[in-house]
């Protein structure tokens, strides 16, 4: 049976836990490498994130004008 792919909106609060959990293991890093690691990370999910909902109004303005190429 095929996995079901996930929606954009559980992709987009994937990307959201993903940012907190990275800026939490900020505080915990052990060099200022890791710290500037985990840093970047939680950057990149938040743009991700924020990627993701911009999707997510799209296809929803889509659903309600009927877009015929969804």
């Amino acid at each position: 049976m095929p996995k079901k792919e996930p929606t954009t909106g559980e992709l987009r609060r994937l990307q959201r836990e993903r940012a907190t959990d990275e800026h939490e293991a900020i505080d915990s890093s052990i060099t200022k490498d890791e710290a500037h690691q985990h840093e970047r990370r939680a950057d990149k999910a938040a743009y991700l994130a924020e990627k993701l909902a911009e999707r997510e109004r799209s296809e929803k303005r889509q659903e309600r004008e009927g877009d015929p190429d969804t």
